[in-house]
């Protein structure tokens, strides 16, 4: 699978969901609108060190810089003082969004120790899925040497399927591993 995943949805997948669910409009079928990619960086707040090194994985991750969430209050029991970086984001749309799941599916995921697939579990009811990960180091630009602490991320694939069963059978036809 060579080809771009755009072209590879457009030829493929969408004429055989248009088949299998019996579409009326062409517009009923799902398709992936976009990506977030999110990261809780907590000891931030004593340091910046943790939210740089952040900023340069998700960087060379996605390929777009993240935007720096902040703390809307101030916590005393955690330490935290209002608007102090706490997090970071990134929203990937159109050909990025393809490159990165194309990247996700073929690459990465393979790269996780004891690898069985994904859970089936982790819709969210409006055909959203969630996907948690433990460690940063299964993407092919982080060097391990040059990470400091192992951190996970939180990414999230957005479709405009009605409900679960309809986005996963989006997401098996681009190749997510899921568990049988």
């Amino acid at each position: 699978m060579n080809e771009s995943l755009k072209k590879y949805y457009e030829t493929k997948i969408f004429p055989d969901l248009l088949k299998e669910f019996q579409y009326q409009n062409i517009h009923e079928v799902p398709k992936i609108v976009k990506i977030t990619i999110n990261r809780g960086v907590g000891e931030a707040a004593q340091s910046n060190k943790a939210i740089d090194q952040s900023i340069e994985e998700f960087s060379s991750i996605t390929g777009q810089k993240p935007i720096i969430t902040k703390t809307k209050k101030s916590i005393a029991g955690f330490k935290i003082r209002e608007n102090i970086p706490i997090g970071l984001k990134v929203t990937l749309r159109r050909e990025k969004m393809y490159n990165f799941l194309k990247k996700l599916i073929n690459l990465s995921l393979p790269r996780i120790r004891d690898f069985r697939g994904i859970s089936i579990k982790q819709f969210d009811g409006r055909g959203n899925y969630n996907l948690g990960l433990k460690e940063q180091i299964i993407f092919p630009e982080i060097d391990y040497e040059d990470i400091d602490k192992v951190r996970g991320m939180n990414i999230t694939i957005v479709t405009t399927a009605k409900n679960d069963k309809e986005s996963l059978a989006l997401l098996k036809k681009f190749g997510m591993p899921f568990k049988e």
